[in-house]
């Protein structure tokens, strides 16, 4: 007699996977309720500051203006200085990122052409907060120099931040010698200066200066052309403010 097979035990169950959780439908509804109202407080709060200075707008001011409880205000910043950068941080994200770059570019740069294209970059970096971003660029430009209290704090350390890279990245064109021996300070913040002036003068729309795409090579040019070394030759006779030849 043939001995009995055991009975066969049934295969063990794997484990279930787990269905995928179904998107909840209320969740997409506050998200695009959340950035409505953050939009609503941050182009509310930009308008004001525009027009009355940081020190002349409350949180009242931005609340009612962008038609939103204060409690609301709350719910998104901690304070006033909270919704500057806020608004601050793609700007200052950009212009530290582009003079980042081209202080590595500098450092790398053996000729001329090689400079130009470094500062080149950077230029075309301000030109792109310029057109992203006017009018965050504009406060900046019209608060940066003022006492670093309250909500002017976050300004005025970029504007020391870039500064500070400036006077960097000039000492880096030093290095190879394809700058004028200028103090790097000196030039590296006279530059800073002159464009801060230049980007106030095109939001305000105080002069006509064409088409803003242009603008990274006209600066360009501009710094550079001052500040390289000359060519090596006969340098050319001095001349008087009346266009008469000097004395050598």
């Amino acid at each position: 007699m043939a001995p009995r097979k055991p009975p066969e035990r049934p295969a063990p169950a794997s484990p279930s996977t787990p269905s995928p959780q179904r998107p909840d439908p209320h969740e997409g509804v506050r998200e695009a309720n959340r950035r409505e109202r953050l939009k609503a407080l941050s182009d509310a709060a930009l308008e004001l500051f525009l027009a009355r200075g940081l020190d002349g707008v409350t949180i009242d001011d931005i609340t009612q203006a962008a038609g939103v409880a204060k409690g609301t205000f709350y719910r998104y910043f901690e304070d006033k200085a909270a919704l500057v950068d806020f608004l601050l941080e793609p700007v200052r994200r950009e212009l530290l990122q582009g003079l980042v770059t081209c202080g590595e570019a500098l450092e790398a740069a053996r000729d001329v052409e090689a400079m130009f294209e470094a500062y080149r970059a950077v230029a075309a970096v301000i030109a792109s907060a310029l057109l992203q971003h006017p009018g965050v660029v504009r406060l900046y430009l019209q608060e940066c120099h003022g006492p670093a209290v309250g909500a002017r704090v976050r300004l005025v350390e970029v504007a020391r931040l870039i500064s500070r890279h400036a006077v960097d990245i000039t000492r880096k064109a030093h290095t190879h010698g394809l700058l004028r021996p200028i103090r790097p300070a000196v030039s590296g913040l006279a530059v800073v200066g002159a464009v801060e002036r230049l980007l106030l003068a095109v939001l305000s729309e105080e002069e006509d200066i064409g088409n803003p795409l242009e603008l990274p090579d006209a600066l360009t040019t501009l710094v550079l052309d001052g500040l390289r070394l000359p060519r090596q030759g006969p340098r050319p006779a001095r001349r008087k403010l009346d266009g008469k030849p000097g004395r050598p």
